[in-house]
């Protein structure tokens, strides 16, 4: 563990360390980071699904992976709605992912979501899929035409109309950036100050593992926030207004005293 106890520097020989004290680390490096992490993912889940049966879940795995469940279902099911049903897959593997990807970076030399390619290539696929829902709910064209802003009388919208497009394209191309940097800066910050605190003590202790309670809860803020962000586009692109009105209607139905 580099960052706690100053060794394993060398693990994967891809990896490698600068005159700056910087890791860096190949494609190929990269790559076998994230297999890895695949492979941990798919053995543990083979675990939980041996415990799952139709009455209860007999394994810790197993249960697990329902309190997983039940907190990405709330997530999804509160920002985006009930007909955000359908999303649950998406988010719960993005959130798995960046939170095993963190968690690696914790106690590696590296973790895929240090670095900044990983995790642009991460949000390119989150908005490219807001935008996949949001034409196919709304059909293309009614898609784009909500980047126009509202409806303006001719003169106006001839002036005003471009601008507004203009703004509201470049702020989703924004959401790229926005999503990557955010997760690379905590990551891979993170890094680095655990780097320059361990460099205050050598080689007598590790100053550094003190900041790791504080790392751990950003390893689930951060796939917490890119997941919930991923929602919130989500919900301005699929909102269905009568989502609320059914449920509320569902709910007077449900507590309306029969009349005398």
């Amino acid at each position: 563990m580099q960052d706690f106890l100053g060794i394993g520097s060398h693990l994967l020989a891809s990896a490698s360390e600068s005159g700056g004290g910087e890791v860096e680390i190949s494609f190929l490096g990269l790559f076998v980071y994230f297999i890895a992490i695949l492979i941990f993912l798919w053995v543990v889940m083979s675990l939980a699904r041996k415990g799952f049966n139709n009455r209860v879940f007999s394994t810790r795995p197993a249960r697990w992976f329902e309190q997983l469940y039940l907190f990405i279902e709330n997530m999804v099911l509160g920002v985006v709605g009930p007909h955000g049903r359908k999303y649950i897959p998406m988010i719960l593997t993005f959130w798995v992912v960046i939170f095993l990807s963190n968690v690696v970076a914790l106690f590696m030399p590296f973790g895929p979501t240090a670095d900044v390619g990983f995790n642009l290539g991460m949000a390119l696929v989150s908005i490219m899929y807001v935008q996949y829902e949001g034409m196919k709910t709304n059909g293309i064209l009614g898609h784009f035409r909500h980047f126009a802003g509202p409806s303006l009388p001719v003169f106006m919208a001839i002036l005003i109309t471009p601008i507004i497009f203009s703004i509201e394209i470049v702020s989703e191309l924004m959401k790229n950036v926005s999503l990557s940097l955010r997760l690379y800066g905590n990551i891979h910050g993170g890094h680095e100050a655990v780097s320059a605190m361990n460099k205050l003590a050598e080689p007598y202790f590790p100053v550094g593992a003190l900041l790791l309670p504080i790392k751990l809860l950003t390893c689930v803020v951060q796939a917490m926030v890119f997941t919930l962000l991923t929602c919130v586009y989500l919900s301005l692109v699929t909102s269905h207004h009568d989502d609320h009105g059914d449920e509320h209607g569902h709910h007077d139905e449900a507590g309306m005293a029969p009349a005398h």
